[in-house]
């Protein structure tokens, strides 16, 4: 394979010279840089990566680690993070954790070993669970830097990008509200995670402020039936006219289980969920939903981690949270639309 410095004695100039055209530097003349180029070209010449980035001690490269990648946020997400990444010059290697605290050790582990030049990451469900927290600052200590997305360790200092999720659910229970629903119930399968507390915090807000309706809430886990357990909290609960789910699953098979009672969507009950276009069209009526704009969501989280590593070695950056608006998109599971 051809080196810099056989095209340079090729063309009589300097290796340094050739290494400027090919990066089209302003320093060298047009008609170097269509020379060197043609060179180039014709002996098919690629630069040594691995060189370049011990030369630069960087690698252009950002390590990714998302906790479930069939889950279809997350997918949009990553795409989101790819595609900006792209654009920037940056490639991505992506690990799952499967919501293990363990894994997610150790992808962080593998990786900052000379593979990667910054983490963007979405905190595994255990992780949360346990609060464990030191081996993100372990590697921030290591001189790697942080972006994380969606579930956040607030008390890691990284930059981070969220959804508005306790303005989102505080909105959608207010929408419910204004329809005049009079007992609006709460679902969510994700009540273990910061963003389901924060979801849930916001529909509590909206109806202590209301004053007149109780706090109705059905919690779900995973080995739960949720067809049962909804079907079974309707039977339990027969006036209520409203539902606010907190995860892409609960409000599709909320209106399934209304409609198989004999509840009419939306005229006896309306339904709001978390969710993406994809999934609000597995019920009829099409569930009303809460979009997070998901691949925005991955541009910024890679817009803040580049920002990081190209700043100036003297440059301060605070940490900052971004946060993406949702916004509600009504479709035939409320009234208001």
């Amino acid at each position: 394979m051809v080196t810099l410095k056989q095209l340079a004695k090729e063309l009589n100039v300097s290796i340094s010279t050739v290494s400027k055209a090919l990066n089209n530097s302003e320093e060298i003349g047009e008609e170097t840089v269509r020379r060197v180029k043609e060179l180039a070209e014709l002996y098919n010449y690629s630069p040594n990566k691995v060189a370049l980035s011990l030369k630069q001690n960087r690698t252009k490269t950002i390590g990714v680690i998302i906790p479930d990648i069939l889950n279809y946020f997350l997918a949009k997400v990553l795409f989101g993070i790819e595609r900006e990444a792209t654009q920037r010059g940056y490639n991505i290697m992506t690990c799952i954790s499967n919501e293990s605290l363990e894994k997610e050790k150790k992808a962080l582990e593998v990786l900052a070993n000379g593979s990667v030049d910054g983490f963007i990451l979405c905190v595994a469900e255990e992780t949360q669970i346990k609060n464990e927290i030191n081996h993100f600052k372990k590697t921030i200590n290591q001189g790697l830097p942080i972006v994380m997305f969606d579930r956040v360790a607030y008390d890691v200092f990284c930059d981070k990008v969220i959804a508005d999720d306790f303005d989102a659910t505080y909105n959608a229970t207010k929408n419910l509200i204004s329809e005049n629903r009079k007992k609006i119930a709460f679902f969510s399968g994700i009540d273990d995670l910061s963003v389901g507390k924060l979801r849930q915090h916001g529909y509590k807000k909206a109806i202590l402020e209301q004053g007149t309706q109780e706090l109705l809430e059905l919690k779900l886990k995973k080995e739960d039936d949720y067809q049962h357990k909804i079907m079974s909290f309707f039977k339990e609960n027969h006036n209520v006219d409203g539902v606010l789910a907190a995860d892409s699953t609960s409000g599709v098979i909320a209106i399934n289980v209304a409609l198989y009672l004999g509840l009419q969507v939306p005229k006896d009950i309306s339904v709001i969920g978390f969710s993406s276009q994809s999934v609000s069209q597995h019920s009829i009526p099409k569930l009303t939903t809460i979009r997070q704009h998901a691949k925005q969501i991955g541009a910024n989280a890679a817009g803040l981690l580049i920002k990081r590593l190209e700043k100036k070695h003297d440059e301060v950056l605070e940490y900052k949270t971004t946060i993406v608006k949702t916004s509600l998109v009504n479709n035939q599971s409320t009234l208001n639309r």
